[in-house]
């Protein structure tokens, strides 16, 4: 069910993780608000990060906030979300280095990165639109992936997804993003290039559908230690 992107075989490269990225439900008609779409979309979701973790996965969310706190997992306080399931409360990104922790992020129109350290075995997961990138959630992740695992900008590879952008937003944040890539020193950088708002037979656009719609899920997993 998660469907395989050119854009994360840079990340699906490096052994022990896996990259994930669940586009538009076709079959799903969502006109609702966030926590109406959510609530279509669980079963579908709950689904792919089966399909994609395994039996033993454990599956942490955060509740996206538009801020840039991150959170490490496992160990970080949870608390149910309106969908029914769990979410760590307060935080856009999530790290970890422990094998079978599913880290999932929605997006429809701001930016998944995910993060992965080729030396420590560290993964990272962050949610960047317009404020998580004013506020760089990137470095922020960096330092946090560095304060615990001993990360180095250097040994990261960092890709961003489909997100929106010129001409169907004023903000480039897509392109901040990569600028603060490089100013971290971050060894391998990718940005997908793909504008949410310009195919909606593949993506959810926030802005496009006036906040009446789904949201996209970019999952990763460490399968097995360094």
């Amino acid at each position: 069910m998660t469907e395989a992107f050119p854009f994360l075989a840079p990340v699906n490269a490096i052994p022990g993780v896996r990259a994930g990225w669940i586009g538009r439900v076709s079959e799903l008609r969502l006109t609702g608000d966030r926590d109406e779409a959510m609530g279509q979309l669980r079963p579908v979701h709950e689904a792919a990060v089966w399909e994609f973790g395994g039996p033993a996965a454990t599956w942490w969310r955060a509740e996206q906030v538009h801020g840039n706190a991150v959170a490490l997992v496992p160990g970080s306080p949870q608390m149910i979300a309106p969908d029914g399931l769990p979410l760590v409360p307060g935080v856009d990104g999530l790290i970890t280095r422990e094998p079978g922790m599913v880290l999932a992020i929605y997006v429809a129109d701001c930016g998944a990165i995910w993060l992965a350290d080729r030396r420590t075995g560290a993964i990272g997961l962050l949610h960047s639109g317009k404020k998580g990138t004013a506020s760089n959630i990137f470095a922020t992740a960096l330092e946090r992936m560095a304060a615990h695992f001993g990360t180095r900008a250097e040994d990261v590879t960092a890709v961003l997804g489909p997100c929106i952008r010129p001409p169907d937003y004023e903000i480039d944040f897509a392109a901040e993003i990569g600028h603060q890539a490089s100013l971290a020193g971050v060894g391998n950088f990718i940005d997908c290039g793909l504008n949410t708002a310009f195919d909606p037979a593949r993506f959810y656009s926030y802005r496009k559908e006036l906040g009446k719609t789904g949201r996209m899920m970019a999952l990763m997993v460490r399968d097995f230690p360094l």
